[in-house]
């Protein structure tokens, strides 16, 4: 077994008045030759947006982006289409593919929207667009695993589809709760992000934005100290 850790304080941080980011992996101005990634996963960054701001309409390309508010509700509009707010319980995909524009925004005219937004490196350039996005069920996560992004070519249960062998599970523990994760293939590993809480994994304390990421494991035990939300992103190490 193989582990990484990183403490919510060693994340990159950008200040740009209507947009504060934390970038666990480099980003823009944010730049770490030790953190490019996490096998397949390229990016998470913790955005806070403030009221009546946001992004404007900017291009992506070759890049599966899934948002999962954590607070408020960020409207959506792309050249797909699509124009639709989403908010917290609500999970959204985005496969770039072959080239789309798309801007966000916090239409509160009083409250910050706080955000997690991750890129996955696609298993195949050139795909198609696509977007979706789906409410969950926060019943269905409470002290176990809800998965709510799978392959594409492997959908489980609702999970909302992107072209990488990928998951991503979320779940809601109560202290003393456990859940044990099993990689569903053995090139994957596991990156157990803490959105608010803390944990014991593998003899490490986690706390509140604190992740590990653990790979060459067959199996992977989660337990909570106290009230914890979890986010979990199982992707291919090569």
């Amino acid at each position: 077994m193989k582990t990484i850790i990183h403490k919510a304080d060693t994340r990159g941080y950008a200040d740009h008045g209507w947009l504060k980011s934390h970038h666990t992996f480099s980003f823009s101005s944010y730049q770490n030759a030790e953190r490019m990634n996490f096998g397949k996963l390229r990016v998470l960054n913790d955005d806070v947006v403030q009221p009546k701001m946001g992004f404007g309409t900017h291009p992506h390309q070759n890049m599966e982006i899934i948002s999962i508010p954590l607070k408020g509700a960020l409207s959506h509009k792309d050249s797909m289409g699509n124009k639709r707010a989403i908010e917290v319980g609500e999970v959204q995909v985005m496969s770039a593919g072959t080239g789309l524009t798309h801007s966000e925004f916090n239409d509160s005219q009083t409250d910050t929207v706080n955000f997690l937004q991750l890129w996955i490196i696609p298993e195949q350039t050139g795909v198609a667009p696509n977007y979706e996005q789906r409410n969950f069920d926060v019943l269905e996560s409470k002290n176990k695993l809800q998965t709510v992004v799978s392959p594409k070519d492997k959908l489980v249960d609702n999970a909302l589809p992107i072209s990488q062998q990928a998951y991503i599970y979320r779940t809601d523990l109560e202290a003393s709760k456990s859940v044990t994760l099993s990689p569903k293939d053995a090139n994957n590993g596991f990156y157990v992000f803490i959105v608010d809480g803390a944990v014991e994994v593998e003899e490490h304390t986690l706390h509140t934005r604190d992740a590990i990421g653990v790979w060459d494991v067959e199996a992977l035990v989660v337990t909570a100290t106290k009230n914890t939300e979890v986010i979990v992103i199982e992707v291919p190490m090569d």
